[in-house]
């Protein structure tokens, strides 16, 4: 049974995943300990681990499980992270490297013991890493990351080659990473989640989270969910709230591709230092060996998806023998404004609000680490890291930068999105399969012509924040290039900060004119 995702594009787990076999109802008038909203890998390891010490749990997921990032990550395990142990020591210091290297160690060791206690069958694999330069800038980068990462305690050397028929300069081996199949692995937690006592509904978007008595209810559009505790594992928490200001949303492109030759596949786990970056792996499905090539990462609603895969296989098709392209996808992902992620309580003020963000391209990682800082937080232990990311930090210094160059591009398109639209004569310009906002009569309305030639109308105005959506052709939906809100063609929210659904425009046709 395949499972759905957030986007057109099928990946590589939709196909091989096995649904959860049990979806349960809540209690009525039941107050849980924890309600989780989300159900990837942060939300369903967090909800595991609370269910275990004896908290009784409710996860709901507007969709289905494995439906976000987690369904289209590739599902790398990292000691070492998009974010540099160089960097880190640059805006944290070196005790929080060492702090950050210890997370992805401890990350590695929580999967692979979840693996073995519940015997879960989700091909994971100890990996080298290979991290590659490709000239003098890149190698002087390399080293500076080989001295930090000795210097936080990370099993690094560098040796002569990198895993891949790609030329390179120098080579970073790292040792102890990992791989697996995502939505095998999350799926599995989830059916020992139920066994435990937890409860787990689906198809159920959560619209609003408001407290009363020091109690949370959570309302969708059919029911409601009492809990003292809440956990935003959402990606990015709903509304209006300061991560749309610290996490700038992108999409990552991803080939699996079958090669001409068997001994072509790597080995190992590569990454190459360009930017933006390539990333490499094999994974065997039914006997079957894909090579997953992924990268051309943009930031969502700017550049043209389709040009992205477009760059993807052209670079893939220069170094590989390809035989056949048999996926192509995309998923989203937020970069921190000051490299690390946010996890812990909201904000200082609210200690029964929680929220995992920020992740970068290290979801597997964080999600598995955050699950535990939120379960310690509300058990009340102490936990090493929950410090280093909590949510209320601030760090003016490290993240100034980024944080002035991703909000002016949001004011930006606050502005040029609402006078710099193309105006078309008439809705019958569109191509099937094409969308576009557009200037009609006075207004400006998302039009899309569907397959069969029929056009749907929508308002562009993002329900979050009120920026104009834009039509991503590769995953067939509207993207808000501000904060990173997604919509379906038919104006349901996919994923995102945004709550409420865009609104329907009504056209009506005379002749051959709307």
């Amino acid at each position: 049974m395949e499972i759905k995702r957030d986007s057109a594009s099928k990946s590589l787990w939709q196909e091989t995943a096995i649904p959860l076999g049990v979806i349960q109802q809540p209690e009525d008038n039941m107050v849980y300990d924890a309600l989780i909203i989300g159900g990837g890998i942060t939300g369903i390891t967090t909800a595991l681990l609370l269910q275990k010490q004896g908290k009784r749990c409710i996860l709901v997921e507007g969709h289905n499980l494995g439906y976000g990032t987690t369904g289209g990550t590739t599902a790398h395990i990292n000691t070492f992270f998009d974010s540099t142990y160089p960097e880190i020591e640059s805006a944290f210091g070196e005790d929080a490297a060492k702090l950050v290297a210890n997370a992805g160690k401890e990350a590695i060791e929580m999967i692979s013991s979840f693996v073995n206690t519940y015997q879960i069958d989700c091909d994971l694999e100890t990996k080298k890493a290979y991290l590659f330069s490709q000239n003098e800038k890149e190698s002087k980068q390399l080293m500076d990351i080989l001295n930090s990462a000795l210097n936080a305690g990370v099993e690094v050397t560098q040796v002569k080659q990198n895993g891949v028929p790609i030329e390179f300069h120098r080579t970073l081996e790292f040792t102890g990473q990992a791989q697996l199949h995502p939505t095998k692995y999350i799926f599995a937690l989830a059916e020992e989640f139920v066994k435990l006592g937890g409860t787990i509904i689906d198809q159920t978007f959560i619209r609003d989270v408001k407290t009363a008595n020091g109690i949370h209810i959570a309302s969708s559009d059919q029911q409601y969910f009492k809990a003292s505790n809440v956990i935003y594992a959402t990606h990015i928490p709903p509304g209006i709230n300061q991560f749309n200001f610290r996490c700038a949303p992108y999409r990552s492109y991803v080939l699996g591709v079958r090669l001409t030759s068997e001994i072509d596949y790597p080995p190992e786990l590569a990454y190459d230092m360009q930017e933006p970056y390539h990333y490499f792996r094999t994974h065997t499905i039914d006997g079957e060996k894909l090579l997953i090539i992924g990268g051309e990462d943009r930031k969502t609603g700017h550049e043209e998806p389709e040009q992205a895969f477009k760059d993807l296989e052209e670079y893939a098709y220069s170094y590989f023998d390809i035989k056949q392209i048999a996926f192509r996808w995309s998923s989203q992902y937020y970069v921190p404004v000051d490299g690390l992620p946010y996890i812990g309580r909201m904000s200082a003020n609210e200690d029964s609000i929680f929220v995992a963000t920020g992740f970068n391209g290290n979801g597997i990682t964080w999600g598995t680490i955050a699950a535990k800082i939120i379960t310690d937080e509300i058990l009340g232990k102490e936990n090493p890291y929950s410090d280093l990311f909590k949510p209320s930090r601030m760090k003016p210094v490290a993240g100034f930068t980024e944080f002035v160059k991703e909000n002016a591009d949001v004011a930006y398109h606050f502005i040029t999105d609402r006078f710099n639209t193309e105006d078309l004569e008439s809705l019958s310009d569109l191509e099937k399969e094409e969308g576009k906002v557009v200037d009609f009569k006075g207004e400006k309305i998302a039009v899309y012509k569907d397959k069969n030639g029929i056009i749907s109308a929508l308002h562009p105005t993002c329900t979050h924040a009120g920026c104009t959506v834009k039509f991503n052709a590769a995953e067939k939906s509207w993207d808000c290039p501000c904060h990173g809100g997604r919509f379906g063609i038919d104006g349901k929210v996919i994923s995102g900060p945004p709550r409420i659904d865009l609104a329907l425009v009504n056209l009506v046709k005379t002749g051959n004119q709307y």
